[in-house]
């Protein structure tokens, strides 16, 4: 397959830009659906394994796919160097799964592989595995690519394999005459549950020919699912159901759980119904709860703490849910305090016993200061780096100038304080008009790439949303506006939708907060919501980068072909993608030293230089993106050095340029 092999098929234009993924913080916290497997050791596996392997079995007729994956998890051999190798592995995994329905297991065994950059391909091969089984299987795909996402499956890959399975949509309907009906339920499963961000459907319609099956699957997902009524349980119990709670569901098991226990003091029995629970990922509420219990009921805390230290010494509840369960606890102590006036005492005697006998680790204690110090806003180093941040996103709200903000960001050296800068950024964004709104979403888009964690960009999206009543004070449609803010994260994918159900865990229930998440959930399960939401503020382009590439090249095409200076201009301020600019001063110069015809382009960058249109932080890495790329121009443009170096004379004797790029290696 062209895709596999590295060709610019769509699935690579996907990665290059269609598709974009927060990198700053990895995987979203545990707190949602996604699940986080706790890694377990098992013994040898079936030797022999069934089914049809990739490609008409790759490899030699005595390859064992059982010994060699054997072989790995037992560190005799190298982690898969190409594809094919990890192809012969991954199947049995597969197999296995599929046997004995252990999503522990197949979590082990596939992060014993090591193969990140590979595991797109696991997504394709276990959906076109289960395509040709049972409903059954089919469901247990469903599930494993829940339980696998954003701990090892993340957004990125998660988008890759399905785009690659559209893309064989032909092939694989040789062999299955419903491909198309089922591959459009596995997508839609997905969408619904929330690991395929529902903007995937339009921009992989863009990247597919319009005759294919592969558009057709998008139809049929859209139309006859995704639009239906009451859609999300129609996909959910399309194979039979899943086997999964759902997140209330299983916060209501564990609290009975644990009130059956306060009750009958039987701590083999409250194990018993943990572990039959089957969500070691989601531990951490056991762990909170527990908590809770404890503080409402300070005659029950020796029982909590037994139940809690016995749990972690028999490895039950591992040491990260602890902590975490910990950590959310301290999280909301002041809203405790609210029902349990006591509640930061009884807290911090919970947590004094826990590390007293040794099974939370003593180091909590002063990453949870450093947190409510961090959030303590009387604090002098906050109080400047609020002034200061405060300068710097009005300065970017005046030159629209992404990297330089990006630099003033860097340069105030406080990354422990990205939270505080996302609320001011949007706190201020919230009183203005829409073009600041459009250029603070832009904004955090590009902070995710570069500086801020996911972590980061919700604990700034809690700290606004806990404070949203007083923000109603000022901005009398807050709650709508940061709806919109948060819906449009998600579309952006600077969030994936779990992450709203882990900011709302956070927020005190029925708070303003509360319902801005859920306002924004709603907003995200509109039909063609993604392009409303981009649209929201009348900014937005919602294009791909490729798509605002192609648009750049067409209108320099048709100025050089005799165009007016003004409507070039115009066709550049209707972009509406300022920070994008730099890109239209790339492809002038370039096109410059193809045509010869440098007068007119020059004159076209000095006009919009001089209207303020492209700012001199654009227009300086518009001349570094030339500069980087110059040894590959002069391949099919032999005095492009030279043309290169006249326009940095006329650039800098112009003051186009900073003085730093002289300087500039």
């Amino acid at each position: 397959m062209a895709a596999e092999d590295g060709a610019r098929s769509p699935t690579r234009m996907l990665a290059e830009g269609h598709l974009r993924v927060a990198t700053g913080g990895g995987a979203p916290a545990d707190g949602g659906i996604a699940v986080r497997h706790l890694p377990h050791h098992h013994t040898a596996k079936k030797e022999s394994v069934g089914g049809k392997s990739e490609e008409n079995n790759h490899g030699d007729a005595d390859f064992s796919p059982s010994q060699e994956l054997d072989k790995l998890v037992n560190g005799n051999n190298k982690v898969p160097a190409t594809l094919d190798d990890y192809r012969k592995l991954v199947v049995p995994v597969i197999e296995e799964y599929f046997s004995t329905g252990d999503v522990e297991l197949a979590a082990s065994e596939l992060r014993s592989l090591g193969s990140d950059q590979f595991h797109y391909y696991f997504v394709k091969k276990l959906i076109s595995m289960a395509m040709d089984r049972h409903d059954k299987e089919k469901e247990m795909a469903s599930i494993l690519l829940s339980a696998l996402y954003a701990d090892l499956l993340g957004s990125f890959k998660m988008s890759e394999g399905f785009m690659m399975l559209l893309e064989s949509t032909e092939d694989l309907s040789v062999d299955i005459p419903d491909a198309i009906d089922v591959l459009a339920v596995f997508i839609a499963r997905a969408v619904v549950d929330e690991i395929l961000p529902p903007v995937f459907l339009t921009r992989a319609r863009a990247l597919l020919p319009e005759s294919s099956k592969g558009v057709e699957v998008l139809q049929v997902a859209e139309k006859s699912y995704l639009s239906a009524p009451h859609h999300a349980e129609l996909v959910e119990r399309k194979w039979g159901g899943s086997t999964y709670f759902t997140v209330e569901e299983a916060k209501k098991k564990i609290q009975n759980i644990l009130r059956e226990y306060i009750e009958s003091g039987d701590t083999d029995e409250a194990f018993r119904c943990i572990r039959e629970l089957g969500l070691p990922f989601f531990h951490h509420e056991v762990v909170k709860r527990a908590l809770i219990f404890g503080m409402e009921n300070p005659s029950s805390q020796p029982l909590i703490l037994k139940l809690l230290k016995e749990s972690t010494a028999g490895c039950l509840i591992s040491s990260n849910q602890v902590s975490k369960g910990f950590s959310r606890v301290a999280e909301s102590v002041d809203d405790l305090s609210l029902d349990v006036p006591s509640a930061k005492t009884l807290f911090d005697k919970l947590l004094s016993a826990a590390i007293s006998e040794g099974w939370l680790d003593a180091s909590f204690s002063k990453s949870a200061a450093s947190d409510e110090d961090m959030l303590n806003a009387s604090g002098e180093k906050v109080k400047r780096f609020k002034e200061e941040s405060g300068h710097i996103i009005q300065e970017y709200f005046l030159s629209d100038d992404v990297p330089e903000l990006i630099r003033s960001l860097q340069e105030l050296s406080a990354p422990e304080y990205n939270a505080i800068f996302l609320k001011k950024l949007i706190t201020v964004a919230m009183d203005r008009k829409n073009r600041e709104k459009e250029m603070a979403s832009v904004l955090l888009s590009s902070l995710s790439l570069e500086l801020f964690s996911t972590d980061d960009i919700m604990k700034g999206f809690v700290m606004l949303l806990q404070s949203a009543e007083d923000t109603c004070l000022d901005i009398v449609d807050a709650p709508s506006e940061l709806a919109l803010f948060l819906a449009r994260a998600v579309i952006d994918e600077v969030l994936v939708p779990l992450n709203l159900d882990d900011i709302s865990s956070k927020l005190r229930p029925n708070s303003s907060g509360s319902q801005t998440v859920q306002m924004a959930s709603s907003l995200l399960a509109a039909r063609h919501s993604g392009e409303r939401i981009l649209r929201c503020w009348g900014g937005g382009t919602g294009w791909a980068v490729e798509d605002a590439k192609d648009k750049i090249s067409k209108l320099l095409e048709e100025y050089n072909t005799g165009g007016h200076l003004g409507e070039a201009c115009q066709c550049i301020r209707d972009l509406g993608m300022p920070f994008f600019n730099h890109e239209v001063v790339k492809k002038a110069l370039v096109m410059a030293m193809d045509k010869q015809n440098e007068a007119s382009i020059l004159a076209l960058l000095q006009e919009c230089f001089g209207e303020g249109l492209i700012t001199i932080n654009q227009m300086t890495k518009g001349f570094a993106r030339v500069k980087e790329g110059l040894d590959d121009l002069v391949l099919d443009i032999p005095n492009a050095q030279d043309k290169f170096v006249a326009f940095v004379e006329l650039a800098t004797g112009r003051g186009w340029l900073l003085p730093s790029f002289a300087t500039a290696p």
